[in-house]
């Protein structure tokens, strides 16, 4: 990629777009797969005994989980909820973040999409494809999908396959069977190609944050003030001990960035709708993008770059595809995801 990154700040010339072309077709495949094989200390044994408890019973499928992986053969593997050894402390954090769940997953989408910035920032790559997977524990009803869609990003099953975010589409496929035997979408791998627009990050993620936690200011009328902002979060155990998720500065910085007049007062229910509708058009617009770049790469007179298009993406057990879950399927509470990359030439603003 570093090789991309140098012949990309020139001005789209021929010659550079000859190097790029040539850069791209030496560039493999790249596969990812993402897989949340639920950890013993949470499956629950005929809805008793912890499986953790069963040294035969975890290890086998730990390894039926180990054996389908390898088969798989992707370039990428990333796995969540792994057995880890926890203290009393640790457990009562997990505890308290499972119940903020909805809140937390937003403040921690935006801390990655931070770091990201910084990391390109610090080692000046400036366009870069990004690829962020996992399970996000929310649907593509939820604000993390919102958030993500106004960051660039596109979910990749779903642009392999057609599917829009129409109700009707939303319920195509799934990948988990929750805790009360629901069946929901919530294991993503994003895509957001160099080229791809997004909204300014700490706008973006102001109003996701409001929209995420309504229901905590329902009673604060058509707008809401700094204080009341700030005592939301803290309510929320967002910036108090033991979490700290966000500083009260960092607060302080996220408020100030959309409260540009500096009347100390938000338009809550008007900034909440108008993220919404942003969302959705961005969704719309990136994945337009996306299928269109699915077949070749674009040339224009803009500095060119590296990105990737998909090839394909599957889901396993293939029932899920069809928004079924089978009940011989034992191995987790989670199918996998796998996507197949190709790179390709793009073109930058």
């Amino acid at each position: 990629m570093e090789a991309a990154i140098k012949v990309s700040g020139g001005g789209g010339t021929t010659e550079s777009m000859d190097v790029l072309d040539q850069y791209s077709n030496s560039i493999e495949d790249v596969s990812c797969t993402t897989f949340n094989i639920l950890a013993p200390i949470y499956k629950r044994l005929n809805g008793l005994n912890c499986e953790s408890e069963f040294r035969e019973y975890w290890l086998s499928r730990n390894e039926k989980i180990l054996e389908g992986l390898l088969h798989r053969k992707s370039s990428i593997i990333c796995i969540q909820s792994l057995w880890e050894c926890m203290s009393g402390d640790s457990v009562m954090m997990v505890m308290q973040l499972i119940s903020l769940q909805g809140q937390t997953t937003v403040v921690m989408v935006y801390k990655i999409l931070q770091y990201i910035e910084s990391y390109c920032e610090e080692y000046q790559l400036p366009h870069v494809p990004i690829i962020l997977c996992g399970d996000w524990n929310g649907s593509k009803r939820g604000h993390v999908y919102k958030f993500l869609c106004t960051q660039g990003f596109v979910s990749s099953y779903d642009i392999a396959h057609h599917c829009t975010d129409s109700d009707e589409d939303a319920c195509k496929w799934v990948s988990h069977r929750n805790h009360r035997g629901n069946i929901c979408g919530v294991d993503f791998i994003w895509l957001c190609n160099p080229n791809n627009h997004r909204m300014p990050l700490k706008e973006s993620f102001m109003k996701a944050v409001l929209g995420n936690i309504k229901n905590h200011l329902h009673d604060h009328g058509s707008y809401i003030t700094y204080s009341q902002f700030l005592q939301t979060f803290s309510q929320l155990g967002l910036t108090s001990h033991p979490f700290n998720v966000l500083s009260t500065e960092e607060v302080k910085d996220l408020w100030d960035h959309v409260d540009t007049n500096g009347d100390g007062v938000i338009e809550y229910s008007l900034l909440n709708s108008e993220w919404k509708s942003q969302a959705l058009s961005q969704q719309k617009e990136n994945s337009d993008e996306s299928k269109q770049r699915g077949t070749k790469g674009t040339v224009s007179n803009t500095s060119t770059t590296i990105g990737f298009k998909i090839k394909n993406a599957v889901l396993f057990p293939p029932e899920v595809e069809k928004g079924l879950w089978p009940e011989n399927y034992s191995l987790s509470d989670h199918a996998h995801l796998t996507v197949e990359f190709s790179p390709v030439t793009i073109q930058c603003c």
